[in-house]
């Protein structure tokens, strides 16, 4: 069995995996999941052992069909409407030094949270998502308004519509995995850091963090 398809067994059983996008690109190590089977567990398993932020990535049919879009299209807006110096803050050429743009989209609580940020309340929000992405990518109506109130504290990342041809984040990679396996494209993903080094985990540690843990260890390359 090849590390894809062991990636790919697990994703469709609800475990988490590791993945790592590339060397040359952000070198960081995502802790993975569907947000269709995230627990508090698993968001308080990314909270302690990756510490970076628990995103939840769409496919972007799904975020169309939501409207949600990309959070520098939202600043871009707003600014031509008033607010002109917000209009600074839109990420240029050359802001970002492993890729061209970044994938926020919106963070959100979903409505039946407390103040959001809570084990449980992360989850629920998670959870939603993933049913509001199966529901629109079925065909149903949905009102992401009525279930979702935004500033909150889960991130929403927007795949790019080409997927690995047009960008290779940890974003497109993990929603590729999805649509692979078969399964709803909303993935919880959380980056692993160092708090010796103060940088990413390395690729060393995270291979030994998937070997103690059982967990598959996948890379952007494996995709080729």
């Amino acid at each position: 069995m090849t590390v894809m398809d062991r990636a790919i067994k697990a994703l469709r059983n609800g475990r988490m995996i590791l993945l790592f996008d590339a060397e040359e690109r952000e070198g960081e190590t995502d802790l993975v999941i569907p947000a269709l089977c995230a627990t508090a567990q698993d968001i308080a398993r990314m909270r302690r052992d990756g510490g970076g932020l628990i995103c939840v990535a769409i496919h972007s049919a799904a975020a169309e069909k939501l409207g949600l879009p990309f959070m520098s299209e939202i600043l871009r807006s707003v600014s031509l409407n008033g607010h002109k110096s917000l209009g600074t803050l839109i990420e240029k050429k050359g802001d970002i030094p492993y890729d061209s743009r970044s994938s926020f989209s919106l963070w959100v609580n979903h409505r039946n949270t407390f103040t959001g940020i809570t084990d449980n309340d992360r989850v629920l929000t998670i959870n939603k998502i993933g049913e509001a992405v199966q529901k629109v990518l079925n065909g149903e109506a949905i009102d992401f308004g009525r279930e979702f109130r935004s500033p909150g504290h889960v991130a929403l990342l927007r795949a790019a519509s080409g997927l690995l041809n047009e960008r290779r984040g940890q974003t497109e990679l993990s929603i590729e995995l999805a649509l692979r396996a078969g399964i709803c494209p909303s993935m919880v993903v959380c980056e692993m850091l160092d708090e010796k080094t103060g940088h990413a985990l390395s690729k060393e540690n995270a291979k030994r963090y998937s070997i103690s843990h059982n967990m598959p260890f996948i890379e952007g390359k494996n995709f080729l």
